[in-house]
C-alpha cells in the first residue's frame, strides 16, 4: 500500500463509530450487514452512519453491493491486510520473531 493510501485508512478508522462500524464488518466476515442492521447493531443513527460508511469506503476499508433494495457493506479484507502488513513490516527490527511478539517494548531493557 502507498502511504497516501495508509494515512486515509488510519485517519477514517480514527472516529469511535467508524472504528466501531468497521469492527463489526470485520467480524460479520464476507457476507456483509445491511446499512440498518449495522444501524440497529452500532446504535448509530441512519443519517450519521451514511456519512461514516462513505468515509470508509473512501478509504477503501469497506466495499458495498445492492441486493433488492438494500445496501450491504463488508470490510475490504485486502486493504485491512495491507494495512496490518505495513504497520508490522518492521516488527522486531527486522529480526524474525513469532506472529505475536510476546515482548514488550515497555517492560523490556533495549538490546544494544
Amino acid at each position: 500500500m502507498e502511504t497516501k493510501n495508509i494515512i486515509t485508512a488510519l485517519a477514517a478508522l480514527a472516529q469511535e463509530s467508524r472504528l466501531a462500524v468497521f469492527r463489526l464488518l470485520v467480524q460479520t466476515g464476507p457476507q456483509g450487514l445491511a446499512a440498518s442492521k449495522i444501524s440497529d447493531q452500532i446504535g448509530v443513527p441512519p443519517s450519521s452512519l451514511s456519512f461514516h460508511l462513505k468515509e470508509l469506503s473512501h478509504a477503501g476499508l469497506v466495499t458495498s453491493r445492492q441486493e433488492g433494495r438494500f445496501v450491504y457493506y463488508c470490510a475490504n479484507f485486502d486493504t485491512m491486510n495491507g494495512l496490518m502488513a505495513f504497520l508490522t513490516a518492521n516488527c522486531c527490527g527486522g529480526n524474525p520473531c513469532s506472529p505475536v511478539c510476546k515482548t514488550d517494548c515497555a517492560t523490556e531493557p533495549a538490546v544494544r
